[in-house]
């Protein structure tokens, strides 16, 4: 599975024109299942973002996590992760993104993950037009995938 995840000091989520909600400090984590994730896959993307550490500690390193600092998390489904870009000038997803079905099966598995941490979660809506609004904090981002693939 691949994860895209974002520091905020805020953002909101808005499905289909209605409100999801909002967070202060935290993440936002876009996701999104490959045609060969599994269960253990969605699991553990979820483990290793909540413990990813890309909060300042007191001397200003990265050192803590989201669940160190009791943050917050948006978390929203983005099939266009897995496009494949390498050639032409307009992306593919059929070579590497789970069918809908089961891109929604470990999407609500990972969501139930992150879920399980105790913080605050806004989540999108499978497979609906959303907004996403957020302040990027630094900007840090970053790209992370589970388990990760050999190229």
């Amino acid at each position: 599975m691949i994860g895209l995840i974002q520091r905020v000091t805020k953002a909101s989520c808005t499905a289909d024109g209605q409100f999801r909600g909002a967070i202060d400090k935290g993440l936002v984590i876009l996701v999104c299942a490959e045609k060969t994730d599994t269960d253990e896959a969605a699991v553990g993307l979820a483990k290793k973002i909540l413990n990813y550490r890309v909060f300042a500690d007191g001397q200003g390193k990265m050192n803590l996590s989201v669940k160190d600092i009791g943050g917050q998390l948006v978390v929203v489904s983005q099939f266009t992760l897995a496009a494949d870009t390498n050639s032409g000038t307009r992306p593919s997803f059929s070579a590497m993104a789970a069918p809908p079905e089961e891109g929604k099966r470990l999407y609500d598995i990972f969501v139930e993950e992150i879920s399980r941490a105790g913080l605050k979660v806004v989540t999108g809506v499978f497979g609906a037009y959303m907004s996403v609004e957020l302040t990027n904090d630094g900007p840090v981002t970053f790209w992370l995938q589970y388990p990760k693939k050999r190229s």
